[in-house]
């Protein structure tokens, strides 16, 4: 009776313990078939409608992007096409007013004279805008005038314009070494000089117009003033010069 007793009370005491433990056991919680469904649908509809308004602004942004990537590639083939060169320029002539050294040690250039350029548009369906130019002298890389302004103007296909325009300065300052240099070769009659412009350009294809290009024209310039025969007295004391020199042009 007594080892009877124990078993009974051993299990007694295990299933206690066990339900008191399963009791203790946090309860699942269940949401109701109906909010689960409205949850659903929320989220369903709420996804639809991020990805409409993604849609929409793709297709925004997208066709405007679309046709100016077309015109670009129809720019460019044209470009290609017609194959757009640089302009031409040619120094006609100079006529030289004054051209003076002066100073202790010489340091001052003293000049005045006007110079014939010609420019040519070589293509047949392209126009240039010049926007601005600029005009001056150089002597061993040294600019020795003061820049003058042409007028902008817009150069037709193949068309040719021609400008006269002054350069020159009074008593302005030169390196010692490049004013005695050019002193020296004053006296022997012979002075190499670079006439230089400077702008910005422009291309006009049909109705579209490039943006803005800086414009490089160099043009050497030889002035034998030691030789009477090669210039012609134009009036007191100045001497015109015919060089027809080639100019350099970078775009």
């Amino acid at each position: 009776m007594y080892k009877t007793h124990h078993i009974c009370g051993h299990q007694d005491y295990f299933e206690y313990t066990f339900f008191s433990r399963y009791r203790s056991f946090p309860k699942k919680t269940t949401v109701p078939h109906h909010q689960s469904s409205d949850m659903t649908t929320r989220d369903c509809s709420s996804h639809h409608s991020d990805a409409s308004r993604r849609r929409k602004m793709i297709r925004r942004c997208g066709c405007p992007i679309f046709i100016l990537f077309v015109m670009l590639i129809i720019f460019l083939i044209a470009f290609a096409i017609l194959k757009p060169s640089k302009p031409r320029f040619i120094l006609q002539d100079a006529t030289v007013f004054s051209f003076n050294v002066s100073g202790n040690p010489p340091n001052l250039l003293t000049s005045n004279f006007q110079i014939t350029l010609n420019s040519r548009n070589p293509n047949g369906k392209i126009g240039i805008y010049y926007d601005r130019l600029d005009a001056y002298a150089s002597y061993q890389s040294q600019q020795i005038t003061y820049a003058t302004s042409i007028p902008a103007t817009y150069q037709r296909h193949q068309e040719v314009n021609v400008w006269s325009p002054f350069v020159g300065g009074k008593s302005v300052p030169v390196a010692p070494y490049n004013a005695l240099s050019l002193d020296q070769e004053q006296t022997r009659g012979a002075i190499k000089l670079v006439v230089h412009i400077d702008g910005r350009v422009r291309f006009k294809v049909g109705d579209y117009t490039t943006g803005t290009r800086h414009l490089y024209v160099r043009c050497p310039a030889y002035i034998n003033s030691g030789n009477s025969a090669a210039g012609v007295s134009v009036g007191n004391s100045a001497v015109k010069y015919t060089l027809t020199s080639t100019c350099s042009v970078s775009v």
